[in-house]
């Protein structure tokens, strides 16, 4: 099906003919005539699939001609998604005449001060800004009429969810809204029934599912060789881009230390991180200046960052729902993408939980000529039971060379 059966309007198709866009995505076609319709839309896909102009395209069509506004709001959970939205949303009005404008922290106020006296008909924002805004009087929602959460269980994650209702309380009746979020916790249930009116359901795909294009292994380890591991994968493996995922800030920042201490070209980011610096390190990771990028899981959604080859979660994600979302920066477009994860022996549980809820094995694999020292994991035995892995631990010291057992089939 090409755009223009969709039913949008010439100025969009163009729009989209401009972008390189040759026929709607999954998300695309099913998404864009609900929004059309004017109803509510629940919607979830992966990553990669073209989430923004699925609501954008429609919202912008329903806008029509440019009015006082802002009309239609875009809630994002990070800077970063939030700029990027922006950038898309803005690429997509080119030929309506239709203005965007964009609020985040990190940066003065000046400027926003400035877009919203000149008036947008689509706002881009992140809560904590905008409520500053409302607050000080510079930006008004009482004419509204759409309202687009986007990653909200992200938001939840961020502990945004209170500044989100807050908004909502301002934003008029009746209105359409529009919220995607790749899983559903119960506050998330509960903010639906709160806030959306009889939402229609879109879902590409299972929200548990990872790209089928992405290649997962499990690298067991012992805790004191986790760094040394680590320099001797990046230093095997043919990565055009690799994004290295840790737990904390301090963490990232001394990982990526220790890799330009070897050579390596590295960005860092995570929250710390100034927006400047922010801006730099992405835009600097995309242009190819930096072959590595250390994150925390501020990376691990809505940035646009195409032909990541590699991810490599040092770390071992805490939250299975964060596995999903950190190896989602890889396989995209339906590229072909590598998930690499350091496991110790205290990582066990977590990936035992990773397994249970992607709900299939992760292949283990070891790093010929690698000098391991001994780690009880090397005593496992993989053994599958119910669509996950059992480990066997071992207790016995010393050390051994090259590696560990495998379960049959799995070299």
């Amino acid at each position: 099906m090409s755009f223009a059966k969709l039913g949008l309007e010439p100025a969009l198709l163009r729009a989209v003919e401009a972008l390189g866009y040759s026929e709607p995505t999954p998300i695309q076609h099913r998404a864009i005539p609900v929004v059309l319709a004017g109803r509510d839309l629940l919607g979830s896909a992966q990553t990669g699939t073209g989430k923004t102009a699925a609501f954008g395209l429609p919202l912008l069509q329903r806008l029509g001609r440019p009015a006082p506004g802002p009309r239609a709001l875009v809630l994002e959970p990070t800077r970063e998604l939030a700029g990027q939205v922006e950038s898309a949303l803005r690429a997509l009005a080119r030929f309506t005449g239709l203005r965007t404008g964009l609020v985040h922290g990190g940066v003065g106020y000046g400027r926003q001060n400035e877009t919203l006296r000149r008036g947008v008909d689509v706002l881009v924002a992140t809560p904590g800004r905008l409520l500053d805004h409302m607050e000080r009087g510079t930006c008004r929602l009482d004419r509204l009429t759409h309202v687009v959460l986007d990653e909200a269980d992200r938001m939840l994650d961020m502990g945004f969810l209170p500044d989100v209702k807050a908004i909502l309380q301002q934003c008029p009746q009746p209105r359409q809204t529009l919220l995607f979020s790749a899983t559903l916790p119960p506050a998330i249930v509960r903010l639906i029934r709160w806030a959306m009116h009889e939402p229609q359901t879109v879902q590409i795909g299972h929200h548990r599912t990872p790209a089928e294009t992405v290649t997962h292994r499990l690298y067991p380890v012992a805790e004191a060789q986790k760094e040394a591991l680590l320099l001797a994968l990046l230093e095997r493996l043919d990565h055009d881009s690799a994004i290295v995922f840790c737990r904390t800030k301090q963490g990232a920042d001394r990982l990526a230390a220790l890799l330009r201490a070897h050579a390596h070209a590295v960005a860092v980011l995570h929250a710390d991180r100034s927006q400047v610096e922010r801006e730099r390190a992405l835009a600097g990771f995309r242009s190819g200046r930096y072959d590595v990028l250390v994150a925390t899981d501020i990376a691990s959604r809505g940035l646009d960052i195409p032909e990541v080859s590699h991810v490599i979660n040092f770390d071992v994600p805490l939250h299975p729902e964060d596995y999903v979302h950190r190896i989602g920066r890889t396989g995209r477009a339906s590229n072909r993408g590598d998930a690499l994860t350091l496991m110790t022996a205290g990582d066990v549980r977590h990936v035992r939980a990773i397994e249970g809820f992607i709900k299939q094995s992760i292949p283990i694999s070891r790093l010929e000529g690698f000098d391991y020292r001994y780690t009880a994991l090397f005593e496992a035995v993989a053994q599958p039971q119910r669509g996950r892995t059992r480990w066997n631990r071992g207790a016995r010291g010393g050390r051994i060379r090259g590696g560990y057992s495998y379960a049959p089939g799995r070299r």
